[in-house]
């Protein structure tokens, strides 16, 4: 087998798993709050991601980080999976799950946005066209199928859906820039997101015993939404000659997962989010043709 075919395998194996994310969340919210669903993947995906560091041999490098790297991993965790997944799983509470997926997957235009002031990048009037049609197709997707009617999906749930994307791109910007190994970066950015969720936990919700279902849907996302999955991505990118040869492949996860959010979850997908995807999806790609 090929190496390009071993990324192939990888980066199909991620999109698979990242498809079922939204409907894993939505499943655990139905049997426990969105902080105690945080906790049990969180906790999950730090066993997860230990277990592969020893697979890996890669645990003694965790006595080579220095102070710096540490306080780094303090801040890139507090983003991702912390503040990152503390967002987005309050607005699938709040949100069908076909509202708050394809929102949350404005990170790219959000990333063309904090570039200028994070990274001193100029944006060319490309780039604004791309933005203004990813921006009419949020409209689109949060109008829940009435774009000229008054019913608009929970503005404190499409603020946070959105939110969640921004919370991503400032991870990617700062991430981009740490290169440590990358499940060795993953390792510690789980603890410590560990160690902030605890304490929130304590102070806005409970520790109990949840149901089975909860605790299963928590785990399920701990594994093939947080941990494993990302393992399998950055394969995926290893293997692959050239980036763009498996990148694309991730535009295919939106479209899966309504799929799966309509036959497991139940939801009518409108054709308003449907749409408004395609505009979302197109201005990405449309943004990253340009030379």
């Amino acid at each position: 087998m090929t190496n390009q075919n071993k990324a192939t395998i990888y980066a199909g194996l991620a999109v698979l798993f990242w498809s079922t994310a939204a409907t894993a969340f939505k499943i655990g919210l139905k049997h426990i709050d969105f902080i105690q669903l945080l906790f049990v993947s969180t906790l999950t995906s730090l066993l997860v991601l230990a277990i592969i560091l020893v697979w890996q041999g890669k645990m003694g490098l965790l006595l080579t980080q220095t102070k710096g790297n540490w306080k780094r991993s303090a801040i890139l965790g507090l983003l991702n999976p912390f503040a990152y997944y503390l967002v987005l799983l309050k607005a699938y509470s709040l949100l069908p799950a076909q509202i708050a997926q394809p929102l949350n997957f404005t990170w790219p235009i959000v990333l063309v946005l904090l570039s200028i002031p994070l990274l001193g990048q100029n944006i060319p009037v490309r780039s604004i066209l791309a933005i203004l049609v990813s921006l009419a197709g949020v409209y689109l997707i949060s109008s829940q199928g009435s774009p000229f009617g008054l019913e608009f999906a929970s503005p404190l749930g499409v603020s946070l859906a959105v939110g969640s994307s921004v919370i991503w791109a400032l991870f990617w910007i700062y991430n981009v820039r740490d290169t440590r190994d990358e499940v060795v970066k993953l390792f510690i950015s789980f603890l410590f997101a560990f160690i902030y969720i605890t304490p929130v936990i304590l102070l806005f919700s409970e520790i109990r015993i949840p149901s089975f279902s909860g605790i299963l849907a928590g785990m399920y996302v701990g594994i093939f939404e947080m941990g494993i999955t990302f393992v399998f991505w950055l394969k995926a990118l290893k293997y692959s000659s050239t980036t763009s040869k498996v990148g694309h492949l991730i535009y295919l996860t939106p479209f899966f997962s309504l799929v799966l959010i309509n036959l497991i979850v139940g939801e009518t997908i409108y054709w308003t989010t449907l749409a408004g995807l395609v505009m979302i999806i197109g201005s990405i790609i449309y943004e990253k043709t340009r030379k």
